[in-house]
C-alpha cells in the first residue's frame, strides 16, 4: 500500500512540474520573460528516452507510409489524425479504466463476491482484473498509435512531456498489476 502511494506521488510530482522535459531558452518567473535565462549547453536537450528512440522510430517508420498514404487519398480525415489518439485512448480510461477502478474499490470494501451487471456473470473479483488488464492492452496499443500518429503529421515522437507522462502511467498500472503477486509471496511465508 506504501509502496503504491508513493509511486502514485511521485507520478504527480513528475507529471505536473515536466521534470522530464528539457527547459526553453527563454524562461518565464512572476510573468516576465527573460531570453537566455538558461545557459547553453548540449546536456539540456537530452531526453529520458534517448536511449530507445532509434528502435521505437524504426518501428514507427514501418507503419507512418501507410497512415501517410491513407491521408493523402482522403481516406484518413485531418481531424482524426490529430485528435483519433486521444478519443480512442479517453475512451479507454472512461470506460474499462473507471470500471476496473470502481471494481477495485469494491473489493477494497468487502464486495468482491458480488455479481453485479458490469460482471457479466463473474465475481467483481474475477471480473477486475479481465478489465483493468484489457485497459492496459489496450493502452500499450495505443501509446504505438499515438507514436504513429505523432510521426505522420511529422512531429518528433517521444519528445512531448505526454510521452512521459503517458510511459509513466504504464509503468504504474504495470506497478499495480505486480504488487499482489509479491504481497501474496509475503503472505505465504
Amino acid at each position: 500500500m506504501r509502496v503504491a502511494n508513493v509511486l502514485t506521488t511521485l507520478f504527480v510530482v513528475f507529471a505536473c512540474c515536466e521534470a522530464f522535459v528539457a527547459p526553453s531558452r527563454s524562461a518565464s518567473y512572476f510573468g516576465r520573460s527573460v531570453a537566455g535565462a538558461l545557459p547553453k549547453s548540449p546536456g539540456l536537450q537530452m531526453s529520458a528516452f534517448d536511449g530507445i528512440k532509434e528502435p521505437v522510430q524504426s518501428y514507427v517508420d514501418i507503419w507512418t507510409p501507410l497512415f501517410k498514404q491513407a491521408s493523402e487519398s482522403g481516406l484518413l480525415p485531418d481531424f482524426l489524425l490529430h485528435w483519433g489518439h486521444g478519443a480512442a485512448m479517453a475512451t479507454v480510461l472512461l470506460s474499462m479504466g473507471v470500471i476496473g477502478a470502481y471494481m477495485g474499490w469494491q473489493i477494497r470494501f468487502g464486495n468482491g463476491e458480488e455479481v453485479t451487471p458490469l460482471t457479466l456473470g463473474d465475481t467483481i473479483r474475477e471480473a477486475h482484473p479481465k478489465i483493468i488488464g484489457g485497459a492496459f492492452f489496450f493502452f500499450l496499443l495505443g501509446g504505438q498509435g499515438g507514436l504513429v500518429l505523432l510521426d505522420t503529421q511529422g512531429q518528433s515522437i517521444l519528445e512531448s512531456p505526454h510521452a512521459m507522462t503517458a510511459a509513466l502511467s504504464v509503468a504504474l498500472l504495470a506497478t499495480q498489476a505486480v504488487l499482489p503477486k509479491f504481497l501474496l509471496l509475503r503472505m505465504e511465508s
